[in-house]
């Protein structure tokens, strides 16, 4: 909803100007503003980090270091599982014995307690779509 102002300002040497379509534009750009959009998409994957923000984000971020409920996702694609340094991962995470790949993130995302069992991501029981699960992967694998 854009609401419309008239606003009279009194400018020496010149009558009654509104600012209707001053206030107007400036409405536009603050609502079209990427800064007040609820998360901020991925130039190279607006999809992908939809997806993630929906299924991953109330647990996880992408931003290294930036560990939460669950450990932060820079850089998965290549890393070995349950070993990212100041998170502190379950027993069966950090004797999981693997390198996560995209086929392994896909059958993780799938069923968590399959690829490993007796890991931490309770009450998570995957991301049932295929579709869904190969977005978030494309976008995890940007952020290496």
């Amino acid at each position: 909803m854009l609401l419309r102002l008239c606003i009279p300002v009194l400018i020496p040497g010149v009558s009654d100007i509104t600012m209707t379509g001053a206030l107007t534009a400036m409405a536009f750009m603050l609502a079209s503003s990427p800064a007040l959009s609820q998360a901020p998409q991925s130039a190279e994957n607006p999809s992908g980090q939809q997806a993630f923000n929906n299924a991953c984000r109330t647990c996880h971020m992408v931003k290294e270091g930036d560990n939460r409920l669950g450990p932060n996702l820079h850089g998965i694609v290549g890393r070995k599982a349950g070993a990212l340094p100041d998170y502190g991962f379950s027993s069966a995470m950090k004797e999981a014995g693997f390198v996560w790949d995209e086929e392994k993130l896909d059958r993780f995302m799938a069923n968590p307690d399959e690829v490993v069992p007796g890991n931490s991501m309770k009450p998570y029981g995957g991301v049932s779509s295929g579709d869904e699960r190969k977005k978030i992967i494309g976008f995890l694998a940007q952020s290496r």
